[in-house]
């Protein structure tokens, strides 16, 4: 229940953040109108609330970190966007609703995603004035170096040459390193910029965050599978009807399964070995919210 609650009001805090910032926004209208459809229309905010864990392990005041979280969700909902789009995963539904280039066009799509990304940018420097300078451009580099080439894009480009292909292991977990790792890596890290991590403290919790990136996809490719339309609020199958490399399809069901505990366990010994199991109980349920989510 503490988990839970936890959640409901780290999602709502980011919501009525990204609100409040995509209400600053009115010209032109389908843009404005697609970027809060886009990113307001229901989600997880699993890596925002990520962020907010951090600054509570941490020891450091939430506020600090809503910009940067907000940045880090807009960015996720352009890759969810522009993911959904004809020449990529050609998806009609999103969350139980209509993607976005299905609600406004597909040319709109494309650019909301493209306002959502730029936009991002803007939230990490135009609110974060309350940190030094310093902080900023570090904060703007990695998340430059994490959504680009050497990251989310990155991966999805090696996805969508794979597709159909046969592939090994190693360029599986290049895949899903860049293409989800790096955005589930980028808040923790960003945190640790924010509340000052020293150095033992950044690589654990860096390291955990490697740990519950690779099982969130293991996760995410077992539910395209055994899911089901109506809890994910998206089509089931897709990975296989596009042929693309998965876990399962790689090394099978079962051993997907079993590298997802194992993937698990090792998270949670990790972050409870350096802050004791009271101050990172959080981490360690969220650890267990991943690895036994269904949606």
């Amino acid at each position: 229940m503490f988990f839970k609650n936890y959640l409901d009001s780290n999602k709502k805090l980011i919501e009525s953040s990204m609100d409040t910032y995509l209400g600053e926004l009115n010209y032109p209208e389908v843009i404005a109108e697609g970027m809060k459809y886009a990113v307001l229309n229901g989600g997880k905010r699993l890596r925002p609330i990520l962020l907010f864990m951090i600054l509570d392990i941490l020891e450091c005041e939430k506020g600090m970190g809503t910009a940067s979280a907000a940045a880090i969700e807009m960015i996720h909902s352009y890759s969810l966007v522009h993911d959904d789009l004809p020449a990529l995963d050609n998806d009609d539904y999103r969350r139980g609703k209509l993607t976005t280039h299905k609600k406004f066009g597909e040319a709109e799509g494309i650019l909301i995603g493209d306002a959502l990304l730029t936009h991002a940018f803007y939230i990490l420097t135009e609110k974060n004035k309350h940190l030094p300078a310093e902080k900023i451009v570090e904060i703007v580099r990695l998340t430059s170096s994490y959504a680009g080439i050497n990251g989310m894009i990155g991966g999805q480009m090696m996805d969508i040459a794979s597709e159909g292909k046969k592939i090994d292991l190693e360029i599986l977990k290049y895949i899903h390193s860049n293409k989800t790792g790096k955005l589930m890596k980028l808040p923790v890290e960003l945190a640790c910029i924010i509340g000052d991590a020293d150095r033992e403290e950044r690589e654990i919790l860096i390291r955990f965050s490697d740990l519950i990136g690779l099982a969130f996809q293991i996760k995410d490719d077992i539910l395209d599978i055994e899911g089901d339309f109506s809890t994910l609020g998206k089509p089931v199958g897709s990975d296989i009807e596009l042929g693309k490399s998965t876990y399962p399809a790689l090394i099978g069901m079962a051993e997907s399964k079993a590298l997802l505990k194992e993937t698990i366990a090792e998270a949670k010994i990790i972050v409870a070995e350096k802050f004791g199991v009271e101050k990172s109980n959080i981490l360690l349920e969220l650890a267990d919210y991943i690895g036994n989510r269904n949606k």
